[in-house]
């Protein structure tokens, strides 16, 4: 049996792990819990920032349970984020065939390269309303982890 000290989660750890994302109502936004775990390395964007720091410090084999505010999460909802788009500047950003629906999620260019989404909201005669704050926004949320390998 070894007596090596167990590894330690840093900045740029290689991850093997079991997580899940969940509404704090119980609804599973994303999990692995039931399926293949997940491998990824830290810094790379392929978690959220937010739960990055929370795996950072803890030691392989941990199972953790995170409960994060909204404001620790995706933020607080920003009512400066529901904005008005002309429909020449959704126009620019659609398929020539697209046939939008309250709900649905829209991509646009962003000045100076780079893109952002917005969630459509009203679609008026010469203008739509988007919501642009990021869809988890205002929700308390919990993030569940089992960390298998930490290399």
């Amino acid at each position: 049996m070894s007596n090596a000290p167990l590894a330690v989660v840093t900045k740029s750890a290689y991850l093997t792990l079991h997580y899940r994302l969940a509404t704090a109502d119980g609804t599973d936004i994303v999990t692995t819990l039931h399926a293949n775990p997940a491998t990824l390395m830290l810094g790379q964007g392929q978690l959220a920032p937010f739960l990055e720091e929370r795996l950072l410090g803890l030691t392989e084999g941990t199972h953790r349970i995170f409960e994060l505010s909204a404001a620790e999460g995706f933020g607080e909802r920003n009512p400066d984020l529901v904005r008005p788009v002309t429909r020449a500047t959704l126009d620019v950003n659609s398929p020539p065939d697209a046939d939008y629906k309250i709900g649905d999620l829209v991509d646009f260019a962003a000045p100076g390269g780079g893109r952002f989404a917005g969630v459509l909201r009203e679609l008026r005669a010469d203008d739509a309303i988007f919501d642009f704050n990021h869809p988890l926004a205002g929700q308390a949320l919990t993030f569940e982890v089992k960390l298998i390998s930490v290399l």
